[in-house]
């Protein structure tokens, strides 16, 4: 097999992390907005007001105090609220995107810009616009968008109304948003996937650390409602326009076992189906798969499973299943022997085989490979490369340039074992790199951390004037996807 004349060349971006404009045309705010820069070493906080009133920070993913509420403090900078600015650049950055060739743009819709107080407020027609706009410039250059619903960008709205996704209420509501895109935009979307990196609330209960039973039951009660949601609304689009293909997406954690102790063995084919099959399983499946229960005893939970819930989850399958993929991590139980990766969502222990990035995440194209071959040989559907990209810092020389041989040559690389797993048997549909542009990262809130093709002026303190510059790696993507993957040479 060889990649097929159909295959969808791109790149990835998501409205939380490159449209900026934070609060206009009726947008209300999401939790990123309220999010400050961290670093390398350090996940980025966020601010709050707590119930006297005092603004103080907490940890990203933390849940508020009681009485607490999201805040900005004035004297700090907020660096989603300008983002990349695509907001107002869209046309400049998708005229870019079609000068490489692009044949897809993986891009979401912020649900804060088409409900963004609920449906009892309403629909707001500037945002649903806005995407109309979007998708007609994208088709104006022959690039398919493949649109993410929701992507770590839940309105602060309902998080301070209901709880976010403790509350079933919040099905509904998602469904409705949901409705109105496929509504919308039935005339120039066809791809779409539910949750971005959906698997998110479960990794933490795998973690070392130990977590409050408190914390797990709400992780995974928040996780049911978002595979419901995800499986209705699923059946809603294959309702609505039989051409709509519809994929979950899951955020790619692989692990190696460290040692050939068949402890190590099974501690990663554990860590693997749980941090990332337990939920892919069940929307391909149709229901939750055959360890779920044990997973659930061993952690002390307990869902609230209707047998409505039940066939909801079996009328929802995913017609494609994505993911993302940066690195892998090694797994032992030989715990006195080990040296544990030190970057931010580096999860597990080093492989002295593997070269690290300057955020210390692993290096590991042959992992790629190795992955495509287990997505697809449990799933036996078409699988998506949904993000891939290296984070670093890129440096502009006086004449706009950026020399970034080392993001090429980790592409180059990973394209390579793609390839060759389709070679191999494996059904790929479609690659889009993490990010087509510089773009604000969620994990470290920085704009340091570049991926893109294109280097946005804009520095982690607010200082730059969002002026686009072409880096190497956008004219050595331009060849690769001209000659469909058969020239990689720089």
């Amino acid at each position: 097999m060889s990649i097929s004349k159909d295959f969808l060349w791109g790149g990835a971006i998501s409205a939380v992390q490159c449209e900026g404009a934070w609060d206009e045309d009726g947008k209300s705010p999401v939790t990123s907005d309220y999010g400050l820069v961290g670093s390398a070493e350090k996940m980025r906080t966020l601010t709050y007001k707590d119930k006297s009133g005092k603004i103080t920070e907490t940890m990203f993913f933390n849940p508020l105090p009681d009485g607490a509420h999201y805040a900005v403090d004035e004297s700090r900078h907020y660096i989603n609220h300008k983002g990349s600015d695509f907001y107002h650049r869209y046309k400049e950055d998708i005229a870019l995107f079609g000068e490489m060739g692009f044949k897809t743009l993986n891009l979401s819709i912020s649900w804060a810009r088409i409900y963004p107080y609920g449906v009892e407020d309403g629909v707001n027609q500037k945002g649903v616009e806005f995407y109309r706009d979007v998708f007609k410039e994208c088709k104006k250059y022959g690039i398919e968008p493949l649109v993410t619903l929701h992507k770590y960008d839940t309105p602060v709205y309902f998080t301070e109304k209901f709880g976010g996704w403790n509350s079933r209420e919040m099905i509904d509501e998602f469904y409705e948003f949901s409705k109105v895109c496929f509504e919308e935009y039935k005339d120039l979307v066809t791809y779409w996937a539910t949750f971005n990196e959906i698997n998110s609330l479960a990794i933490p209960a795998f973690l070392p650390q130990e977590l409050p039973k408190e914390v797990l039951q709400s992780n995974f009660t928040q996780l049911h409602h978002q595979l419901l949601a995800s499986a209705k609304v699923t059946a809603l689009a294959h309702e609505m326009n039989p051409d709509y293909k519809v994929g979950c997406m899951f955020s790619g954690l692989f692990y190696y076992p460290l040692t050939c102790d068949p402890k190590d063995i099974l501690a990663s084919q554990s860590a693997i189906r749980n941090m990332c099959y337990y939920c892919s399983d069940t929307q391909v499946n149709g229901e939750y798969p055959y360890y779920a229960r044990s997973v659930w005893n061993d952690l002390g939970i307990e869902l609230d499973i209707s047998n409505q819930d039940v066939i909801d989850l079996s009328k929802g399958k995913s017609d494609f299943v994505a993911f993302s993929y940066y690195m892998t991590n090694c797994v032992t139980t030989h715990k006195d022997e080990v040296q544990m990766a030190k970057g931010n969502l580096s999860i597990g222990h080093r492989n002295p085989y593997l070269k690290y990035s300057e955020w210390d995440w692993s290096m590991d194209p042959d992992g790629l490979k190795y992955a495509l071959h287990d997505v697809y040989g449990r799933y036996q559907i078409p699988v998506f490369i949904i993000e891939n990209g290296l984070g670093a810092i890129d440096e502009v020389t006086a004449d706009k340039k950026v020399h970034d041989n080392y993001r090429i040559d980790y592409l180059k690389k990973h394209i390579k074992s793609m390839k060759e797993a389709i070679e191999e048997g494996v059904d790929v549909m479609g690659y889009t790199t993490w990010g087509s542009i510089d773009i604000v990262s969620v994990s470290s809130g920085q704009m340091s951390k570049r991926y893109g093709f294109i280097y946005v002026d804009m520095d982690d303190e607010g200082n730059g004037t969002f002026d686009r510059y072409r880096k190497d790696s956008f004219y050595w993507y331009k060849k690769v996807i001209e000659s469909n993957g058969e020239d990689l040479s720089y």
